[in-house]
């Protein structure tokens, strides 16, 4: 025996943290344990964007959201697919999780007064209030430590290392096109060439950056320690018990016993070939967005001392459509193309066949599920997003950035593919050239009529949240008629996994016969999705995430009292 605490989390992305600083506040002994050498995972690279349904920052924000109306929401949108007690317990907490990182930790969280659920047009969605974004953080204050926070993909920071928000993003393309801009360049600029001179790069984080920052600074503050480089070899099982795991660390292979059990929260499925087999589409291309250290440890390990896989029910993936330009020396730099331009006048989506399929302006996972369901059968799930020359000015395509930054660059590494007429543009990438002519001419069609009565782009608050406010008077539809011509690959990549560990509403991982499996918990993306595939709003995997790293937190400090989820209903209706 080498060492005894209360409990083992092992994973530092934003569920592990979460878990070992909630766990450490509630008065537990807590040793944490991160397989990389560096704290973040996935979350770390991610928006950041917490769903968290009626919390005390969204009164203050004066976008007040209320528990109720996201229960009615997500009964629309999850419908029969299951799960119910565990978005119920969720729902239960996710106030209380909040209010106690607001009131005990510096982790700072805002309301978005704009930011809407996913899923458009149903009873109980929001627009605002609902999901909340992490405050900027300064990597200053951690010193020495700062070192130890994944950075973001190096595709998303500029000058080789700085962070900006999407806010700022049009300021700093346009530097000189008002005094404004002008502000907010040096505001941004400054401060990141200043930093330099110290860290290897940008200390103002934003994002999911600076929720794991936030984070890892709290459990420094709390004396939580963390080990790097220290992944998960193997759960201790003792009478149908998991009492402890066995680390192996830069010192050797170390044996840790715990007394109130241990946290899986290792990123869920990742890199590991043999699940994403079983649960992943044939046709997923093999990379992924998720760490390369991501391998799945945390399932396997779980699954090897009996713990039950629960695939999700519409997908067991969480999907960004992406591009990728593969530089030079090999590296694959990766664009998801979750914001900027599928939502924008004058970009359609097409498949081979030159026909539209969804809707463009619909969530990054929505667009995913219809592109898979599109090419069904096809050795290799693969669209085009197609846009003229105006289009590409205004908004940029993927790396292209608005004004066409660097369009040249990506034309001549084939990154993206351009002609002066739709035809010889279908030719070029291999789409069915007639299909593509017949698909665009009717799209114009429907821009002149003001609505996309096909697929319905534009619809909806959060279709027209990432359009063009100035274009009326649908924000998302214009027409693709201006040559020079643009196509761009884009496939689904997964961005999390949804499918995980079957647990219950404290956490605990259940076996094969719906038991539970004393002494393992499971949160983040280790843990089945309590959403059964669907993705409805902005942060639904980090909201969960949190708020379940609060519950195993509390049950195992013995302040979340086992009960049935029927008491929990009976206390909300009283």
């Amino acid at each position: 025996m080498d060492k005894q605490v209360d409990l083992l989390v092992i994973g530092g992305g934003a569920a592990g943290m979460s878990a070992a600083l909630f766990a450490k506040l509630n008065g537990l002994e807590v040793l944490l344990c991160e397989k990389a050498g560096q704290v973040g995972g996935t979350s770390a690279t991610s928006g950041g964007t917490v769903w968290a349904p009626g919390s005390h920052l969204s009164v203050q924000a004066g976008v007040p959201d209320d528990v109720e109306q996201a229960r009615i929401f997500l009964k629309s949108v999850v419908g029969n697919r299951g799960g119910e007690e565990l978005r119920e317990a969720f729902l239960a907490s996710s106030a209380d999780m909040i209010r106690e990182l607001d009131e005990k930790t510096t982790v700072k969280l805002n309301a978005c007064l704009a930011h809407p659920d996913y899923i458009k047009n149903q009873p109980g969605e929001a627009l605002g209030g609902r999901a909340l974004a992490p405050a900027e953080f300064d990597g200053r204050v951690l010193g020495a430590d700062f070192q130890y926070v994944r950075p973001p993909r190096p595709e998303f920071m500029g000058l080789g290392g700085m962070m900006v928000n999407r806010s700022e993003l049009n300021a700093l393309l346009n530097p000189l096109s008002s005094l404004q801009n002008l502000m907010t360049t040096f505001k941004v600029v400054l401060p990141y060439f200043l930093s330099r001179l110290r860290f290897s790069r940008g200390t103002r984080l934003v994002m999911g950056n600076a929720l794991v920052g936030s984070l890892f600074y709290n459990l420094k503050q709390q004396h939580v320690p963390v080990w790097f480089n220290s992944p998960l070899q193997e759960l201790l099982l003792e009478n149908g018990k998991v009492v402890g795991a066995k680390i192996q660390t830069e010192q050797g292979l170390q044996t840790i016993r715990t007394r109130q059990g241990v946290v899986l929260a290792t990123g869920g499925v990742g890199w590991n070939t043999q699940l994403r087999e079983q649960l992943f589409p044939k046709a997923m291309l093999k990379d992924s967005l998720s760490p390369t250290s991501n391998t799945g440890d945390g399932l396997t390990q779980a699954i090897a001392v009996g713990a039950k896989l629960d695939p999700s029910v519409d997908s067991s993936v969480l999907y960004f459509p992406c591009s990728i330009h593969t530089h030079a020396n090999g590296y694959k730099a990766i664009w998801p193309h979750i914001i900027l331009d599928r939502a924008k006048p004058g970009v359609i989506a097409v498949n081979d066949d030159g026909k539209r399929f969804v809707n463009e302006s619909d969530s990054y996972h929505d667009f995913c599920m219809a592109q898979i369901r599109s090419n069904q059968g096809k050795d290799k799930i693969q669209s085009y997003l197609i846009c003229d020359h105006t289009a590409i000015q205004k908004y940029g395509l993927g790396f292209v950035l608005p004004g066409a930054k660097q369009l040249n660059y990506y034309l001549k590494n084939n990154y993206l593919y351009s002609a002066n007429t739709l035809d010889e543009l279908a030719k070029k990438v291999g789409i069915q050239p007639q299909g593509l002519v017949d698909t665009v001419q009717r799209f114009n069609h429907l821009v002149e009529q003001g609505e996309d009565t096909d697929f319905g782009k534009g619809t909806g608050v959060m279709n027209r949240f990432n359009g063009d406010p100035e274009v009326k008077p649908n924000p998302c539809l214009g027409k693709v008629e201006q040559g020079p011509f643009y196509a761009l690959a884009v496939t689904p990549m997964d961005c999390a996994s949804s499918g995980g560990l079957a647990g219950d509403i404290y956490g605990r991982v259940l076996d094969h016969n719906n038991q539970v499996i004393s002494g393992l918990f499971a949160c983040g993306n280790d843990l089945s999705s309590i959403f059964k595939g669907t993705y409805p709003g902005p942060g639904t995997t980090l909201g969960p995430a949190m708020v379940f790293a609060w519950r195993i937190a509390q049950f195992a400090a013995g302040k979340l009292v086992e009960q049935p989820i029927s008491n929990m209903q009976q206390r909300r209706s009283a």
